[in-house]
């Protein structure tokens, strides 16, 4: 099966190559998390769609511009006007073959009927499959249960990414768990990170 890199060498390793060609990615994490870095160090690796459906599409382009990790020429589209789902389904004839969908965040989508979210999950899974391609979806945590849309999204997803943030008196700590990997194995344990202005694998011992 073709991989697909992340962008991150020792995450690549790890998960034995890369991403499966044609999965759908969920990246859970908090929204004060530097869970963005993810999405723009994946738009260095491959042509790349970027879907934003909170910030505007100028503050996209700029926070890319500004980032420290290296990062490709995305063509950013917001999708936040009047009909969020029919502004996504419309972008995803962009996508090229092997190239990278982003899209972020989930959460206006998911607030439509799941009659009407539900065809777009499958939508963006057919259009990923046929293009060879990966799509990331950047699913940010709320307090609360989830919701009946946001448990279709991890439901539908090849692979979940849950960025966990713990923040002690003395660190900030950062684990990315693999919790859910079709065409792979998930990982046994979580992979600690270094999560700045770049994005890193610690690869150093904990010591209790």
């Amino acid at each position: 099966m073709q991989r697909l890199p992340t962008g991150i060498p020792v995450l690549d390793r790890e998960l034995g190559g890369g991403l499966p060609a044609g999965s759908v990615v969920v990246l859970k994490a908090d929204p004060a998390s530097q869970s963005e870095l993810f999405l723009n160090t994946f738009t260095h690796v491959r042509e790349t769609v970027y879907l934003t459906s909170v910030r505007s599409a100028a503050a996209v382009v700029d926070g890319i511009d500004d980032s420290a990790v290296e990062t490709g020429d995305p063509v950013v589209e917001g999708v936040y006007h009047e009909d969020p789902i029919e502004e996504t389904r419309d972008n995803l004839g962009a996508l090229s073959d092997g190239g990278t969908l982003i899209l972020d965040s989930a959460e206006p989508l998911e607030d439509a009927a799941p009659d009407r979210y539900r065809p777009l999950l499958a939508d963006i899974g057919e259009r990923v499959e046929d293009a060879g391609a990966t799509a990331m979806i950047h699913a940010l945590k709320g307090g609360g249960t989830r919701s009946r849309n946001r448990l279709a999204t991890e439901q539908v997803a090849d692979v979940v990414f849950d960025l966990r943030t713990r923040v002690t008196s003395t660190a900030i700590e950062n684990r990315l768990a693999v919790t859910k990997f079709r065409g792979g194995a998930a990982l046994e344990e979580p992979v600690k990170l270094t999560l700045t202005d770049t994005v890193s694998v610690d690869t150093s011992r904990d010591i209790a």
